[in-house]
């Protein structure tokens, strides 16, 4: 079942485009990340599928609901978490949660065991009595939550929930998703920080200037970005004859030489390469008819850095 359906979606501020014809489909129970640099067009299209925002052209769906038709429904599914927490002086976490489950209508007596479930799950039991404006960034993401979870939504919208966290403060928030995951919910949320979305996310989505430039798992992405394959080989004596060779192979670039110091008489050599596995297959067999002394053949695994760097090559902001 897609839980989150975007079908040419556009927004556009005047003569800016902040997004531009995406297309996306999101199934439920998975973690979507969507990638962006600052100014991509995250939020703007996170807040078109919460409904606070209406396309310019295109529309979403959420569990087959338009949000632009059935606000009302949409309400009920989703959980949104800005990236903003807002200020709330003199307010208690618990009068904070108890406030937004009355908005939600949520009757009293519901509330109270509701309330102490979600402050279990966040880890801010012990903090109940404090006030909101006094607690640290991490701790306001982690009440932003259980506030965003009181209506017992299906779908997260959450946009940048680890922004400005420190490492431990982000690896508390990377825990709770995958729990809530596991939870069954479907979390579709924004981020620039490319090391948290590899660990928690099933799928991924590459936003840069509003376009969506690539979609896909992990491998799948890899896959894609294979015309930027970085290949090290490491050779004992011949450099000369491994240059010609690697110079009669098309699509091969960016080549550079450096002793391996800390291994006499080894040279590293690295390059980068625009061909398939076939391709690449024909090249080792080239340098060991050549009799070439090749100690390591190998090819660095792509990160998240790197397919993004990929992807948004040539994308104009």
């Amino acid at each position: 079942m897609k839980s989150i359906e975007l079908i040419g979606l556009t927004k556009r501020f005047g003569s800016r485009s902040a997004v531009e014809n995406l297309n996306l489909e999101v199934a439920s129970g998975e973690i979507f990340g969507f990638v962006g640099p600052n100014g991509s067009g995250k939020t703007t299209t996170i807040r078109m599928i919460a409904g606070l925002l209406l396309p310019s052209k295109g529309k979403a769906l959420v569990n087959g609901y338009s949000v632009e038709q059935s606000p009302i429904e949409i309400k009920g599914l989703i959980g949104y978490m800005p990236d903003r927490f807002g200020v709330y002086p003199d307010v208690t976490v618990w009068e904070y949660l108890d406030f937004f489950g009355a908005c939600y209508k949520i009757e009293a007596g519901k509330r109270i065991g509701l309330i102490e479930g979600l402050l279990e799950l966040v880890d801010l039991s012990h903090r109940r009595m404090d006030k909101v404006d006094q607690l640290s960034h991490g701790l306001k993401q982690r009440l932003s939550l259980a506030r965003t979870l009181l209506h017992e939504p299906q779908i997260l919208l959450l946009d940048e929930p680890a922004a400005g966290l420190d490492p431990r403060a982000r690896v508390e928030i990377r825990a709770l998703l995958a729990e809530l995951s596991r939870m069954g919910k479907t979390i579709f949320f924004s981020s620039h920080i490319l090391t948290d979305v590899a660990e928690l996310c099933s799928r991924v989505g590459i936003i840069e200037a509003g376009v969506l430039v690539a979609a896909g798992t992990l491998e799948e992405l890899k896959v894609q970005s294979q015309h930027h394959r970085k290949i090290e080989l490491i050779i004992l004596g011949k450099l000369e004859q491994s240059l010609e060779i690697l110079g009669e192979k098309t699509g091969i670039e960016n080549i550079s030489i450096q002793q391996a110091y800390s291994l006499p008489g080894r040279i590293k050599i690295n390059f980068e390469f625009e061909g398939d596995d076939s391709e690449l297959s024909e090249l080792v067999v080239r340098l060991f008819q050549a009799e070439i002394p090749l100690l390591r053949f190998s090819e660095n695994e792509q990160q998240l850095e790197d397919i993004f760097l990929n992807a948004t090559q040539g994308i104009v902001s």
